[in-house]
């Protein structure tokens, strides 16, 4: 047989296939596909994927087939394949943003897309090789058909036994879609905080529509839409606390009033590089310094797998912040007993400050609607000659900073964010190299030496500040609080763990997890020594400790003073972390990595571990009220 004649036989044999229902089995097979690959590259990265979530993949795409079936030829062909785009796409970015952050993307992101310049910096660093498999099925068609090896057929002349057979799979499609909609969605809105766990049990279509549905109805979904009811709940969580947690490990209350409060946002420190070295040189020396002379919190958690802004926002409202910014894009007009209001409230001059302009991430709008005497955004800043990624460098803001620090009334509260050390981490910018001062040798030009060298530059600079300080005489009469925002590298980024198995070779699944959301936190106190305290705190705990040390009245705070004894603390995606359990759902001995078995625990640990879990949906309803109805608007 000679060659044309085998590639006309190919040739129409893809044409017969194409332009048959058997065109729409082969889309299902691969959607399904690559949708188990979706799985296996995020939610399923370090444990077996749950056949719950197969089964259920399964029935969505099924379902999906029997629509497509139903249609006359052509309108099948062209529609089966702009479906199968679309889903492509979704997986594809869902992928991304999830190795970008651990989460999902969400329909509400949508008011997010004004900050597309910042978002796309950081993508290239986070695609992979293997997320192109998503459309590489999408590529060879398009050249199939543009080199005209497939034709789809225009006509398509259905018998009347072929019309109400596609009939009654459209109406079967409906009953299978309306039966998969209530036991996929609908089950996965018992974990409405955590995406993770609804992706497991309703499957990523199931997420997405059911992530639809919780933004249309975000109001109506919330627990609380009375104050009054809402204050009642939360004055009995807070008088339980108070009841087990209220014993002071330091009685230092008030040990800082009339003390100037400077509080310190680094972006993107995690606590892992805190006394750690490379190449025999430390990566932070000048924090290392600040945290063993002063009082150092090792086990100081993020509020969410996010942003800056989320940082931000659960430190100055002691609330927990709506996923990726939302709380600063969407819900920027709400009203709380945020911390400028409080030390304004004690007649602190309050001031925050930022290298950036009014309209990133609309801090111009969610600060300018608080009580900040001096709102210093970058056009407030007299000296912009060095940029790193678009932001003041660090050491230009804090030079400028203390500057204007010492023009403030006394006593002043000020709330400083650094960004150079923001992904991608390239230092972009930076006029003079040789302020970062370490060789990471091996991890040179990857994601994670990248990270080691602008965690290292952001030192640099912080030394810088504290050195401004001293030299202006503000230093020894200020209480300084510094900390990381949020994590800057993804859970198990390869260098990472590498890194970390080089000082502990038995690095478990939750050690891994645990160190995501730690972050780098220390705290200057006048006439207070080098303390470490290792009990887990988090965000929601700066504002009410902060009040603690200057006996100012705290307002609405759903954390706790750190100096007390509470032992847990919870994320805005239901996560619990003890010192010696993690919870995700199921719960996790920290020290072995193992699963608990909860049947076997002793009454009085079962006991304790579901009333961290219900204190944990308690203080998530109220501030998820609080967000989406505006219920601590004043009267």
């Amino acid at each position: 047989m000679q060659l044309e004649e085998i590639i006309k036989k190919a040739k129409n044999g893809m044409n017969k296939i194409v332009n048959s229902i058997w065109f729409v089995a082969i889309i299902g097979i691969i959607l399904f596909a690559k949708t188990i690959l979706f799985y296996n590259n995020t939610i399923a990265i370090n444990e077996p994927l749950k056949m719950n979530t197969i089964v259920g993949t399964a029935c969505f795409i099924l379902v999906l087939c029997c629509f497509l079936g139903a249609l006359p030829n052509r309108a099948r062909i062209i529609t089966s394949i702009l479906i199968s785009i679309l889903i492509c796409v979704l997986l594809f970015f869902d992928n991304v943003y999830y190795t970008f952050s651990s989460s999902f993307l969400s329909v509400a992101q949508i008011t997010n897309l004004q900050y597309g310049e910042e978002i796309m910096s950081t993508l290239p660093m986070v695609v992979q090789l293997r997320q192109v498999l998503y459309i590489l099925d999408f590529i060879i068609f398009a050249l199939l058909i543009i080199f005209d090896i497939v034709k789809i057929q225009k006509k398509d002349k259905a018998s009347r036994k072929i019309i109400i057979l596609r009939l009654v799979t459209v109406i079967v499609g409906i009953v299978v879609f309306f039966i998969v909609c209530v036991r996929f969605v609908k089950s996965g809105t018992h974990h409405s905080y955590n995406k993770g766990w609804q992706v497991r049990i309703s499957t990523i279509y199931g997420y997405h529509i059911s992530d639809i549905q919780n933004t249309i109805n975000a109001k109506k979904q919330a627990k609380y839409d009375n104050k009054n009811k809402l204050l009642v709940d939360y004055q009995e969580l807070k008088e339980e606390y108070s009841n087990r947690y209220g014993i002071e490990m330091y009685p230092i209350k008030g040990i800082a009033k009339g003390k100037n409060i400077i509080i310190v946002q680094l972006e993107s420190i995690q606590e892992f590089v805190v006394n750690k070295t490379i190449n025999d040189k430390e990566i932070t020396p000048n924090l290392n310094k600040f945290l063993n002379e002063n009082i150092q919190f090792t086990n100081m958690n993020m509020q969410s797998y996010s942003t800056t802004a989320d940082s931000e926002h659960s430190t100055i409202t002691s609330i927990y912040p709506m996923e990726n910014g939302m709380s600063f894009s969407r819900y920027y007009t709400n009203e709380y007993d945020d911390i400028f209001k409080i030390f304004h409230k004690a007649n602190y001059h309050t001031s925050y400050m930022h290298g950036n302009y009014p309209y990133f991430w609309n801090r111009g709008n969610v600060y300018g609607r608080m009580q900040v005497d001096a709102l210093e955004l970058k056009e407030q800043f007299a000296d912009l000659s060095e940029n790193i990624n678009g932001d003041l460098s660090d050491e230009l803001l804090y030079r400028q900073a203390v500057q204007k620090l010492k023009q403030y009334d006394k006593p002043f509260f000020s709330y400083i964010v650094a960004a150079s050390s923001h992904t991608p981490y390239i230092l972009e910018g930076l006029q003079d190299r040789s302020k970062v001062s370490i060789d990471v040798g091996k991890y040179k030009d990857t994601y994670f030496g990248n990270y080691l060298e602008a965690a290292n530059y952001a030192d640099y600079a912080f030394g810088i500040f504290i050195n401004e300080l001293k030299k202006e005489g503000l230093y020894e009469n200020t209480a300084i609080l510094v900390f990381g925002d949020h994590n800057g590298l993804n859970m198990y980024n390869e260098e990472l763990v590498d890194f970390l198995n080089y000082s502990d070779s038995n690095i478990t699944d939750i050690d891994l997890k645990l160190n995501y959301t730690k972050v780098l936190c220390g705290l200057k106190v006048p006439e207070i020594e080098h303390i470490i305290i290792q009990k887990p705190v988090n965000k929601l705990d700066i504002k009410p400790t902060l009040a603690y040390l200057c006996d100012i009245e705290d307002g609405f705070s759903l954390g706790t003073n750190m100096f007390e004894n509470k032992d847990f603390v919870c994320l805005n995606n239901e996560i619990i972390i003890t010192n010696k359990y993690y919870f995700d759902q199921e719960w996790y001995e920290i020290d072995t990595g193992e699963k608990v078995d909860f049947n076997e625990l002793e009454p009085e640990i079962r006991e304790l571990l579901n009333r961290y879990y219900q204190n944990m949906k308690t203080e998530l309803d109220i501030s998820n009220s609080i967000s989406v109805n505006n219920l601590l608007e004043e009267d």
